[in-house]
């Protein structure tokens, strides 16, 4: 689906505010409100939008270790992947992962109510056997960023204009 940029705008409003009304929404678009909710249905419904979401501050509701991981299996054939990954994705505390290139194999952000927590779920993944030949541990001190709005500004090309 080819984006113009009313769509870029409805998307970096529905980003910035999920709860939007109607009416702000389409002011922020620059449509009238019937236009504005069609194109806005369109979008979810391409895929291009997949939810809604409340950010929660964890850290006023209890106290949690955030660790990044580093890990490396030991083999790379396909079904390795497969099971590491199938097992990763049925664990909660590991909020996100990340398949990347270079010197490991995966990224993981884990969220654990403390460190003897997060110790136990690597003993857990451990003794799964599912394939871990190395893993580093970071243990998050500050986040300083982190955001959930993309830049779609930057990312995305530029209509030309007159094209809106």
């Amino acid at each position: 689906m080819k984006l113009d940029a009313i769509d870029l705008r409805i998307l970096e409003a529905i980003q910035a505010d999920g709860r939007i009304t109607k009416l702000a929404l389409a002011e922020k678009a620059g449509l009238s409100p019937t236009p504005c909710w069609m194109r806005l249905r369109k979008l979810e419904k391409a895929g291009i939008v997949t939810g809604y979401h409340a950010r929660v501050a964890l850290r006023r509701v209890a106290p949690v270790a955030s660790v990044m991981m580093e890990i490396t299996l030991g083999n790379h054939r396909q079904a390795d992947f497969d099971r590491f990954e199938r097992a990763i994705a049925a664990i909660p505390e590991i909020v996100a992962c990340w398949s990347v290139g270079g010197g490991v194999d995966y990224i993981l952000k884990i969220m654990t109510a403390d460190i003897d927590a997060y110790q136990r779920l690597v003993d857990g993944l451990l003794a799964r056997e599912l394939g871990i030949d190395r893993y580093f541990t970071y243990i998050v001190t500050k986040t300083v960023k982190e955001e959930t709005v993309l830049p779609l500004g930057s990312l995305l090309p530029q209509a030309p204009a007159g094209q809106d």
